[in-house]
């Protein structure tokens, strides 16, 4: 058997069904390389005698049928667990103790999984470096000079480091698919209102969703299956019966020699395999997602998170989240919120009742007309970038903003609210991780996580971080 440490979460528990392996063992194993590891900032709060208790209370059960038995999981800090802090990442919120569990962690729990840690993230989620001046920036575990992406940097950095077996992550213009495509992890992102956001630390309660992070697709649908309750999976599926689109023009301009070459590569295995390929763009795409993305996440952020303080008992105001706020990107936001930087309700209304409906439409005439499985297309234009560019980033020789470059290809299908997965697929000549993702019709998912299962055998990726 393999070390313990590289489980993932199938293989854990089929070696724990088996008496292979215990749930203490494979615990102690995650602890001492957690501990070796800490250096990663991986983690924003952790209770390893509690956690020791829980994985002897899972071995003590005489029966060990539930799908994730004994599994422990680095649950982002913005998702309520009533045994660990939920700081979200933001000095305000640092002693915040949910009084329940989110529901769709609850669900994980019920299915057997242990919370093994928070993990760490950029402050409020507002951003894709996870560089965060409260808790410390996450580092990638390729190159720990480089950031993890964001904002679920935290839980990536941790499964690709092989310090918990699996997370779950938030994500609501990139956050989940970002950094599993910089740490070289599965990160797959769910048609929105596939899970409960019930217990999340909100930022837009029209694009927000948790998401699993995993070694696998096999184990990123084990977590899906239990948070959403939909167990189905098509049958017979072959590789000459797909057709995946690729709009060369809409997501694959200005690429990273090295992404470009990857990307290149993986479509060729893919034609070689079987696959159909259909080259067509989308049309007006970016133009439509860039009148939705911002009016929405910056209107609905400042009705949301007031929501989400009430409901949770915090007797804390916008201006105190601010004022606690301590990275400057994050706090600089929330005081232009607060001011004259205040997105305007019409603005919001033509993002929802006029920009939405177009860019929804525009996705489902694509796949219909193309007959499409699912788009494929580079997660992130480029790899990993150092810890502390945060305004501005290198690509092909331009110093371009950080935020907008590496969320613009998962931007539009966030906003348009389908499923995405973003899956390793080669390492740059540097030795950093690039992602491929898959995006699919609206409630296609279970469908879409067998299509990237299959690719991921052919994408073969086994590297790991040399730890």
């Amino acid at each position: 058997m393999k070390n313990p440490t590289e489980l993932g979460v199938h293989e854990a528990v089929d070696a724990m069904r088996s008496g292979a392996l215990s749930s203490r063992t494979l615990v102690d194993a995650l602890i001492e390389r957690s501990e070796r590891h800490s250096d990663l900032g991986a983690f924003t709060a952790v209770d390893w005698d509690r956690l020791r208790d829980d994985a002897d209370q899972a071995d003590a059960k005489a029966q060990k049928e539930t799908p994730l038995h004994g599994v422990p999981l680095v649950i982002k800090a913005n998702i309520n667990t009533a045994k660990l802090t939920t700081c979200a990442g933001t000095g305000s919120l640092k002693d915040h103790v949910a009084k329940a569990d989110a529901s769709a962690v609850a669900q994980l729990f019920d299915a057997g999984a242990l919370l093994g840690a928070k993990g760490n993230m950029h402050e409020l989620a507002f951003g894709v470096t996870s560089n965060n001046a409260v808790t410390g920036a996450a580092r990638n575990p390729y190159d720990q000079r480089m950031s993890p992406g964001g904002s679920s940097g935290g839980v990536a950095a941790a499964v690709a480091a092989d310090l918990m077996p699996a997370g779950v992550g938030t994500d609501t213009g990139a956050s989940v698919r970002l950094p599993a495509a910089l740490c070289g992890v599965v990160g797959f992102r769910p048609t929105v209102g596939r899970y409960s956001n019930d217990g999340v630390v909100p930022i837009s309660h029209t694009r927000d969703t948790v998401g699993p992070i995993a070694k696998s697709v096999a184990d990123a649908r084990l977590l899906d299956v239990e948070m959403s309750g939909d167990s189905s999976k098509p049958a017979n599926l072959r590789l000459s019966d797909l057709r995946i689109g690729v709009p060369r023009i809409t997501f694959y301009q200005d690429l990273e020699a090295d992404v470009d070459a990857a990307a290149q590569a993986f479509i060729k295995a893919l034609e070689d395999a079987g696959v159909t390929l259909v080259e067509a763009d989308i049309p007006e795409l970016m133009e439509t997602d860039e009148a939705v993305s911002f009016p929405v996440v910056l209107y609905e952020f400042m009705q949301d998170l007031p929501a989400y303080l009430k409901e949770n008992g915090l007797d804390l105001t916008m201006e105190q989240i601010c004022a606690e706020a301590g990275s400057p990107d994050v706090k600089g936001l929330i005081a232009s919120l607060l001011g004259e930087g205040a997105m305007p309700e019409d603005a919001y209304r033509n993002a929802i009742d006029v920009a939405r409906p177009k860019l929804r439409k525009l996705y489902a005439d694509h796949f219909a007309e193309h007959q499409l499985d699912a788009v494929l297309f580079p997660t992130a234009p480029l790899t990993a970038r150092p810890i502390g560019e945060d305004e501005t980033v290198e690509l092909n020789g331009a110093r371009v903003p950080t935020f907008a470059t590496f969320i613009r290809n998962t931007d539009p299908g966030s906003n348009a609210a389908i499923p995405g997965i973003s899956i390793p697929v080669a390492l740059s000549s540097t030795g950093l991780p690039i992602g491929m993702e898959l995006d699919g019709p609206e409630n296609s998912d279970s469908h879409l996580l067998a299509v990237a299962e299959m690719l991921e055998d052919i994408a073969a990726f086994s590297s790991k971080p040399n730890l």
